[in-house]
Order: C-alpha cells, then sequence, then structure tokens
C-alpha cells in the first residue's frame, strides 16, 4: 500500500511524536509499504533549527514544508504558527500522487482536517492517531472560549476528522470514552497507548553517574521533571514543594525539556528564586538513558480538567528505568491505574493539585523508600515497543477497503 503520514515533527526531531511517528513509519517501511510523510522543516521545540525540504531516510520519502517561527511566546504567536504549517501541506498534499491510506496525528491542533479531507478526495482510508484532542484541550485550558465562534468552527472541524476515519487511535481509556462522547462509534476506537521508548531508555549506571557529575548533582537526591512543558502539565504544585524544600540542600528539583513553562521555571530559577533548581534541555536519544537513570524520583503530572485530553506518556519510560514515580494529578486517570499495579520495589507517591505541603512530605518520606532499580517489569512489559507498535501496524493494514477516488 501506499502509505501518508502527516505531522508537524518528524525525524530527526526528538519530540515524543516525532519519535513515535518514525518508528511507524520504519515498521511500515520494513512491511513492504510505501511510505511519505508530510512534515515540517523547523525543528518543533527549536524553531531556529531547520532540515532538509527533501529526504529519503530508511526508505521513506520525506517531505518537509516552510511556516513561519513566531514562536510561543504568545497564542496569537502559536496560532499564526500552526496555522501556516497547516495551509503549507494543505498545498503540499495537492501536488501529491494518489495514497491508499492517510494518518494524520495532532500536531497542529486539526492538522487532521486537511490529512481526511484529502483521503476523502482520494478515495483512501483514513486513520487517526489522536496524540490530543482538540480544541477540547484549548477548552479546558482556558485558551479559548466554549461559546465562541472559533471554538464551534474548531469543533466542527474535530468532528469531521472523527466520522471520516475507518480507525481512530485513542491513547487510553479515558480518551476513548471523551470520542465515544461525541457520538462516534467505539467500534471505530482502538485503545492503544504510545509505547516507550524501551531499545534506548533502561537504566544506565555508568550513564547515570556521568550525567549527575556533569550536571553538579552527585551526592543530591533528583526529582526530574523531564519532557515538554507545557500549561496543560501545571507544575505550580511540584514547584511549591521545591520552595519548601529550600532548606534541604541534598534535594535537587532538575527540569529537563522544552516549552513554554520550561521558560518560566528558567526565569525563575535565573533570577535567584530557586537555587534548589535545575533546568537542562532536551538531550539527545543516545543520552535518555543517562539522563532518565539520573534521577531518584521521575514526576509526571495531568492537569485537572486535562483527564482524556492529553497522555501522561512519560510515565512508561520512567519505568522503564525503574525510578519511584512522583504523580500529581486527578484519581482516578491512567497514571493513578499503572501505579496501582506496581509492587512494593517500584515504591510511588501522589497528591492533587495545590498540596504543595503535602507533596514536600511525600518526597522525603519516598526518600527513605530507595527503588530496586529492576523496573516494574510485567507493567512495562505492557507498554514496549514490541507489545504495542506491531498492534498499530496492523490496525492501519486492515483498515475498511478505500472506495475509488472522488478525483485523479
Amino acid at each position: 500500500m501506499k502509505i501518508l503520514l502527516l505531522n508537524q515533527a518528524f525525524y530527526p526531531d526528538v519530540v515524543s511524536t516525532a519519535q513515535h511517528l518514525s518508528e511507524l513509519a520504519v515498521a511500515l517501511a520494513e512491511r513492504g509499504h510505501t511510505v511519505t510523510v508530510v512534515t515540517g522543516r523547523r525543528a518543533y521545540d527549536a524553531p531556529e533549527q531547520t532540515f532538509a525540504a527533501h529526504e529519503v531516510w530508511r526508505g521513506i520519502q520525506i517531505h518537509r514544508v516552510a511556516a513561519t517561527r513566531l514562536g510561543k511566546g504568545a497564542k496569537w504567536r502559536r496560532a499564526v504558527d500552526f496555522g501556516s504549517f497547516v495551509l503549507a501541506s494543505g498545498w503540499r498534499l495537492l501536488t501529491l500522487p494518489r495514497h491508499d491510506v492517510v494518518v494524520a496525528l495532532t500536531t497542529p491542533p486539526l492538522i487532521s482536517f486537511i490529512g481526511a479531507w484529502r483521503a476523502r478526495w482520494w478515495g483512501a482510508a483514513f486513520g487517526y492517531w489522536v496524540m490530543d484532542m482538540n480544541p477540547d484541550e484549548a477548552i479546558a485550558a482556558g485558551w479559548l472560549r466554549r461559546d465562541s465562534l472559533m471554538a464551534k468552527v474548531l469543533e466542527r472541524m474535530s468532528r469531521f476528522s472523527f466520522r471520516q476515519a475507518n480507525r481512530i487511535i485513542a491513547l487510553d481509556r479515558f480518551m476513548h470514552d471523551r470520542i465515544v462522547a461525541k457520538g462516534i462509534a467505539p467500534e471505530k476506537i482502538l485503545t492503544l497507548a504510545p509505547w516507550s521508548q524501551d531499545q534506548d531508555v533502561h537504566f544506565d549506571a555508568s550513564g547515570r553517574e556521568r550525567f549527575r557529575e556533569q550536571h553538579g548533582l552527585t551526592g543530591k537526591y533528583v526529582v526530574m521533571y523531564s519532557g515538554n512543558h507545557s500549561p496543560v502539565h501545571p507544575l505550580d504544585t511540584l514547584l511549591a514543594a521545591a520552595d519548601r524544600l529550600q532548606s534541604d540542600e541534598s534535594i535537587v528539583f532538575c527540569f529537563v525539556g522544552g516549552g513554554s513553562e520550561f521558560k518560566r521555571v528558567q526565569a525563575s530559577v535565573a533570577s535567584g528564586q530557586r537555587p534548589n533548581v535545575r533546568c537542562l534541555p532536551y538531550q539527545p536519544l543516545a543520552q535518555l538513558a543517562a539522563s532518565l537513570s539520573a534521577a531518584d524520583a521521575h514526576v509526571v503530572v495531568l492537569g485537572e480538567a486535562m483527564l482524556g485530553l492529553v497522555h501522561p506518556c512519560k510515565i512508561y519510560n520512567m519505568l522503564a528505568v525503574g525510578a519511584p514515580v512522583i504523580y500529581v494529578g486527578p484519581q482516578p486517570s491512567h497514571v493513578s491505574e499503572i501505579l496501582a499495579q506496581l509492587g512494593a520495589e517500584s515504591p510511588w507517591c501522589a497528591a492533587p493539585h495545590g498540596a504543595g505541603d503535602t507533596l514536600a512530605e511525600q518526597i522525603q518520606q519516598l526518600r527513605q523508600r530507595p527503588a530496586q532499580r529492576q523496573g516494574a517489569a510485567a507493567v512495562t512489559a505492557t507498554f514496549a515497543k514490541a507489545a504495542l507498535l506491531p498492534r498499530l501496524v496492523a490496525a492501519l493494514e486492515t483498515m475498511a477497503t478505500p472506495q475509488p477516488p472522488r478525483r485523479e
């Protein structure tokens, strides 16, 4: 089959959606499919970095389109960047030959709408891999009024994508329920979590020590938040716990990654407000095991209103390195259900948003319960690439037979 993949981030970008889509593309190509990708030229979190406009990588045709680079400093800037990418990729799709299957992700929000229309025009099957849900997320975050004209237009676009899809990939049961609530038939939805980076992420004892020495963390108890720092994962409770533990010089809070909230944390550190906080950029995939292994406890945060709208995929890599987990967010949730499955060898703690004092106490208690670092093998295996990627490939290969194209 000829398969078209559509998302703003792809190889060699390092953000999560880029890594997962790249691995899907390779798996499809290895199965003998002709794979084409339309993606962005700029690195998602480093727009000053650009990639080649066209490239053949592991047999995959990559078409990268240009877009504005106003940045994430204001919502209107982000909207313009997203809009310019949607327009550029839509124009690029008009120049491509017909494909049998179109698969769209959700970066930027509602790029799926363009993919759904192109699939309909071609008479192709359409797969919708829902990494997050918009405009629902924007409304829940307060960025968009539910009764606004824009929200209503975006909701119609979103529902069109869901209705057109032959197969919808939801990341957890809470997201599945959100989609069904929109009137979408449950049989169209496959609930399948994104896999951990298990080929690259494992407990690395020597890498841990090198990373800690390199960044002045030797001898410290390191509480790490690693990944995208977004407003949908509010960090106020974690930062409040850090503030309450400033007097304990043996505890360091390490923020690794990027995003708009990362810059806010950086600013507070630069101003001298938080001497017990370190900020480090995204780490290369080759260094990810060392970076994650350097932590004595990892933090996963889910916004109270974001249940089922975004997926806390960082939990899988935490389990892969066998680190204790600190969870801040609603219960029940996908994270709380995973934590409930862990045995005594995998310590964890959880606190609701706003409970900074409680979280600080729990971190001190967690420090007295060191992990055995062999990882939660049974739980980790459930979310391994070997278990999940073949299921996704099979789901895309067995989608409903496409109808004849409307126009060549």
